[in-house]
């Protein structure tokens, strides 16, 4: 287990979400790769090398814990089961005609697989990947995870797989993410956050989309509780949970879903710190006030932590850091100092190919996403020195 420690040098504990835009010539290999035209080991390549830009820039923000930007993923949904979002190499037992995960505001959808068979297995684990990128980083490291329940919408939502009942599935499935998470931390992860996206949307009922209006919520929450009570206090107190209205082409996906329909049930999970979405959110006062009405100061031997959202990651304006001390010195109003972080609302490109309209290409994308996490950094430690803590 990781001696990492989240208050060290900035007081009140900081950390990113996981992805960076990729940049556009990683992005057109990507593309080049679905169209044949270059082999696994040039994609690998360009990876690597937009690997290694993303572990520098990262740490030149003075974020005392990093991510590799996802840049060897296809999405964070994706990973284990396909290398390319189009479905190049995608994994055993699965079709590529599956159920629509989000549809966003702007109108474009993201597709999921749909799972023909059993056994369910990942191809690939995040610490696969993060074994890769460790030997370029200098400071700690953290590793995103998928949640078990956006990957038990690769099952069909009304119909029994022959020979394969949603119940195996679902133990199968459960199996596979603690895999994933110990596999992390034993490769040297300081950290490990669960993306949980799907929760917001599972009450949103989109006509367009049978399976938001299907009342998943209480099963996503037990489902994802079933593999976090599968770890110890200490494990728990490095496992977090993400929540966002989605981010992809600077759109959206579930903002208009009142936090009150999530937030509780959410911060019933038994996970030691929480990133939460919330520079974009119009009435930060209220869902401050949910939030500390919910966090728990003992979740099953574990103090949660709230980390807020403090950069809009949709946004091509860079917050300043003084924006960032006073929003972290209002919610203190709200949620105890002990128990307040700091964050991005999202990730920043949650999905390999990402054109980032509203900022003009992926690449100054990524140098706004690097100032952004900068001003979080300073913002947080100056906020630190306001309220006293640390």
């Amino acid at each position: 287990m990781s001696d990492y420690d989240a208050r060290r040098e900035t007081g009140i504990p900081t950390e990113p979400v996981g992805s960076l835009p990729r940049p556009s010539k990683l992005q057109a290999t990507y593309a080049a790769y679905d169209e044949g035209t270059i082999s696994k080991e040039q994609l690998e390549e360009e990876q690597d090398r937009a690997v290694r830009d993303s572990i520098e820039k990262f740490e030149a923000t003075g974020s005392p814990i990093i991510s590799d930007g996802e840049q060897r993923v296809s999405s964070f949904a994706t990973y284990p089961i396909t290398d390319t979002l189009a479905g190049t190499g995608l994994a055993d037992h699965l079709a590529p005609d599956g159920q629509f995960f989000a549809i966003f505001a702007d109108g474009h959808g993201r597709q999921l697989p749909r799972l023909t068979g059993g056994p369910f297995r990942y191809k690939t684990y995040a610490a696969d990947l993060l074994r890769k990128s460790l030997p370029y980083a200098h400071r700690p490291m953290k590793q995103a995870v998928i949640a078990p329940s956006m990957l038990d919408l690769l099952y069909p939502l009304e119909d029994e797989l022959p020979d394969y009942s949603r119940e195996q599935f679902e133990e199968d499935l459960l199996d596979e993410v603690e895999r994933d998470i110990r596999q992390a931390f034993d490769a040297g992860a300081a950290h490990v956050s669960i993306d949980f996206t799907e929760g917001r949307l599972a009450t949103r009922k989109d006509p367009r989309n049978p399976w938001t209006g299907a009342g998943l919520l209480p099963h996503f929450i037990e489902l994802d509780n079933r593999v976090i009570d599968r770890f110890s206090p200490e494990e728990r107190a490095r496992i977090g949970v993400h929540t966002c209205p989605g981010g992809d082409r600077d759109s959206v996906h579930s903002a208009d879903v009142d936090y009150n329909d999530l937030l509780p049930s959410m911060l019933g999970l038994n996970a030691g710190y929480f990133l939460i979405q919330l520079a974009s959110e119009r009435d930060r006062d209220r869902v401050y006030r949910i939030i500390g009405e919910n966090l728990r100061s003992d979740a099953d031997g574990v103090q949660q932590i709230a980390h807020i959202g403090v950069t809009v990651t949709q946004s091509p304006r860079a917050e300043s850091r003084e924006e960032i001390c006073d929003a972290l010195v209002r919610a203190a109003n709200f949620i105890p100092q002990e128990q307040l972080g700091s964050t991005d609302d999202c990730g920043f490109s949650p999905f390999s190919i990402d054109e980032k309209p509203d900022h003009g290409s992926p690449d100054y994308a990524r140098e706004v996403a690097f100032q952004k996490i900068k001003n979080r950094v300073q913002g947080t430690t100056m906020a630190a020195e306001k309220l006293g803590v640390g």
